[in-house]
């Protein structure tokens, strides 16, 4: 509850510091600097103003949306948000006395348990900001355990899960990143990831699907780090996991992802809920909250903080991480969304995903002058190549109504006439031939 200052308040603290106004006191700043016009319209009315709303939300050009590169757009059932949405869940902070809230702590707990079934892996955090955080969060942990200072990461990585990564380790002292090429499939170079492997090598990065939507041989992968005493950490899509194998199954140290395909909205790019998994033999490496059951002193179940290596609770310098909120309001629209549709419907959807993405590249990639770039197995995005480059790809189907996909030559010159091609749940057959029909008129 907040309290103004009553009048009183203020004329004890203006005589205190021997001023009479508070006019008194602002009088050395220069009164056009004190009261600047703002240049605002006159005031409108509630109606005026919906109006008005109106009329700028109306200017938007809506188009079918077949772009993924991250964040993905998904049929979310309206009892996510209804349920989330209430006051009991929807408050500005978790509370810092956070044995009080029981109901916020067990949804958290509930979060992280979906989290380590569908990742089969032993435990996760309360979740991080993004995907991007998350997975550089998981590279500090991988360079404190094995006290070695190179990081190698897959070419085919999200290039802004790259730049927040070296972002990160920047100021790392003797810490380097070093890229591993894709082949012409689109998948990892094995045989240059074996060549840099080395004694100096803490941990290699692998996404899978990779950011040019291919599928990675993660169990050869994850053998040929783990031959070189490096750790793993995989970037994966959650929602994938519905049909693809786990990280827990091909050996990963830490898995994370970007979490906004279960149940939370494209929201314009964000904000994002950071996924964070992790062996148990690493869960005191672990960044940020995790919730766990205890006793209270009369013997009931109690939801509590646990293993908070954090700077708000240790030392700063032993801290796992200074940036350690967290997204609980998305993890809780993300376990509900877990919740409703379950593991059955979870791989419903996902195979959804795999088929339409697979029905699209079927028909866009026999339109004449374009291709499916790359021949290893996808999920729910691709790498078409086109005839012009892919910016005036974009450009001609904006005026047919549709948002056609990610222009790669943005972040790789090799793709600049290739674009990135997202289908999921959402998009129908009717949208697919009209995708399909667009290409063909160029």
């Amino acid at each position: 509850m907040f309290i103004a200052h009553t009048s009183q308040d203020r004329e004890e603290m203006l005589r205190k510091i021997g001023v009479s106004s508070v006019k008194d006191l602002l009088s050395q700043i220069p009164q056009e600097l004190l009261y600047p016009a703002l240049g605002l319209p006159k005031a409108l009315t509630e109606q005026e103003l919906t109006a008005h709303v109106h009329e700028l939300a109306a200017r938007n050009q809506p188009l079918k949306n077949f772009i993924g590169a991250g964040i993905y757009e998904h049929f979310i059932p309206a009892a996510v948000g209804a349920l989330s949405s209430r006051g009991e869940f929807l408050t500005a902070y978790t509370p810092y006395q956070a044995e009080a809230s029981q109901g916020t702590l067990q949804t958290i707990y509930e979060f992280q348990s979906c989290i380590c079934s569908l990742f089969d892996m032993d435990v996760a955090t309360a979740s991080h900001y993004d995907g991007a955080t998350a997975l550089a969060e998981s590279v500090l942990a991988c360079l404190r355990i094995t006290g070695r200072s190179e990081i190698l990461i897959s070419a085919a990585l999200h290039p802004h899960y790259k730049e927040v990564l070296k972002t990160y380790v920047r100021h790392q002292k003797g810490v380097c990143v070093k890229e591993i090429p894709f082949q012409q499939d689109g998948t990892l170079d094995l045989e240059i990831l074996s060549q840099e492997l080395s004694e100096k090598t803490a941990c290699f990065v692998l996404p899978n699907p990779n950011f040019l939507g291919c599928l990675e041989h993660a169990e050869e992968i994850s053998s040929r780090v783990h031959q070189a005493g490096a750790l793993l950490t995989a970037v994966v899509n959650p929602l994938a996991l519905g049909v693809l194998q786990t990280p827990g199954a091909y050996n990963a140290d830490f898995a994370v992802a970007e979490g906004q395909p279960l149940g939370n909205a494209m929201n314009f790019g964000g904000p994002g809920l950071g996924i964070m998994t992790a062996k148990k033999m690493y869960m005191r490496q672990l960044p940020g909250r995790m919730v766990g059951i205890a006793k209270d002193k009369n013997g009931r179940r109690a939801f509590v903080l646990t293993l908070q290596a954090r700077e708000q609770h240790i030392r700063r310098e032993k801290a796992s991480s200074n940036i350690c909120s967290n997204e609980a309001l998305c993890a809780l629209n993300a376990v509900i969304y877990l919740t409703l549709l379950g593991p059955q419907g979870l791989r419903e959807v996902a195979e959804l995903n795999l088929e339409r993405a697979h029905q699209l590249a079927d028909l866009a990639g026999n339109i004449p002058g374009f291709r499916v770039k790359f021949t290893a197995p996808f999920f729910n995005e691709f790498v078409l190549e086109c005839p012009i480059p892919a910016q005036q790809v974009i450009k001609k189907l904006a005026k047919k109504g549709i948002s056609a996909g990610y222009a790669l030559g943005t972040d790789f010159k090799e793709l600049k006439n290739c674009l990135l091609v997202c289908a999921t749940e959402t998009k129908t057959a009717a949208d697919l031939q009209a995708y399909a029909d667009a290409l063909g008129g160029i």
